[in-house]
């Protein structure tokens, strides 16, 4: 789609775009070496300049801290979510006095000097872990090095919610923590009271301890493959008291098939497993099949009426897609379910109208009639 580039744009500079008529048609960060040399951060007639990045990271932070006023249930939320916020190739977590950013364009990287220490002064934090995932950084002409990472940092303790959290940088995934699911944590504490609670994919256990101390659900299991994060979850439970939550290293799928040999079912179970659709073509197909079988298990390991909350983070899978998949899984076992609702992130994780794929998060909720 592009024509011609000005000789003298620099990689990792931010350029204005023309459309074929000469008209201004937007800005964005140029980057000859990427496959993907234009990464478009603004639309409209208005050239792009570094003070245009400038306002944009202000009025992402605004919006969390002034509009959505988040410090008054949580110190730890999405700060920047990249292209949603105009910021293509930053996405900045904070966690207590920690920022946690993913780097993804040479464009970012370049202005972390300057972004960084500002950041800093909005959000009041002190300190910062930053990552670059290895391929990206080859295909974005990075060189990692220590510039930007300051003091290590390890760990950080948060508060969602009255619940503490221990945020793992070294072993956590992406930016160490899923503060996406906060809005969902709660609203699932809200239905498990005296209930018997199964959480597949748990990584660090948040739903279930969500739901063992503010919903005081009768029993939880919880199960992951990683037993890292198993580790973690058990610890995270015993920061907030010595609550009985039955931690199960374990692959979802074997674990659900040998309860349904066993016979044993829960009340409610919550399916949260990793991104399973990660690029278009013959690998959605394989992905695609795996939320089916997946959910399919699940499924039967709710007794009838039992509530089923079934989550796909796959930006490519629509929601539409991914209700589809969950109601023909339900169809396959002879089931009907009684749809309550699809739900997504907090308001923290916004996406374009124009950029679709950024709607990543869906949370169908259901009953299993």
């Amino acid at each position: 789609m592009l024509g011609k580039a000005s000789p003298d744009a620099e990689d990792g500079g931010i350029v204005n775009v023309y459309d074929k008529n000469g008209e201004l048609f937007g800005g964005g960060f140029w980057n000859s070496r990427s496959r993907t040399p234009l990464r478009m951060l603004l639309h409209g007639r208005e050239p792009i300049t570094e003070e245009t990045l400038t306002r944009a990271l202000e009025r992402a932070v605004a919006w969390r801290r002034e509009t959505c006023r988040l410090d008054e249930t949580t110190d730890a939320y999405r700060v920047v979510h990249g292209d949603s916020d105009g910021l293509g190739g930053l996405i900045v977590d904070r966690y207590a006095d920690v920022l946690s950013l993913e780097v993804s364009t040479l464009g970012v990287w370049q202005r972390l000097p300057v972004w960084l220490p500002l950041l800093h002064k909005l959000c009041g934090t002190s300190r910062h872990v930053v990552r670059v995932d290895d391929a990206i950084a080859r295909m974005e002409g990075i060189q990692p090095r220590d510039l930007y990472s300051g003091e290590e940092v390890r760990r950080a303790r948060i508060v969602e919610n009255g619940i503490q959290f221990e945020v793992d940088f070294a072993e956590g995934h992406k930016t160490g923590f899923f503060c996406d699911q906060r809005e969902n944590r709660l609203a699932f504490s809200r239905f498990v009271a005296g209930r018997s609670v199964l959480d597949l994919c748990c990584y660090t256990g948040a739903f279930s301890i969500y739901a063992k101390k503010l919903g005081g659900a009768s029993a939880v299991t919880a199960v992951d493959l990683d037993e890292k994060a198993v580790a973690m979850a058990k610890r995270n439970a015993n920061i907030n008291g010595q609550m009985r939550i039955d931690f199960v290293h374990a692959d979802a799928f074997v674990y659900a098939r040998q309860m349904l040999r066993n016979g044993r079912l829960f009340d409610v179970v919550l399916l949260d497993p990793p991104k399973l659709v990660q690029s278009r073509g013959e690998d959605a197909g394989e992905g695609l099949k795996k939320y089916h079988d997946l959910n399919m298990l699940a499924l039967q390991c709710v007794r009838p009426d039992g509530l089923f909350v079934t989550c796909s983070c796959s930006g490519l899978v629509s929601p539409a897609s991914f209700e589809s998949i969950v109601i023909k899984s339900a169809q396959r076992l002879g089931r009907k379910l009684q749809i309550l609702g699809m739900t997504g992130p907090g308001w923290d994780h916004p996406f374009l109208s124009t950029y679709p794929e950024g709607r990543y998060l869906k949370v169908l909720w259901a009953r299993a009639l």
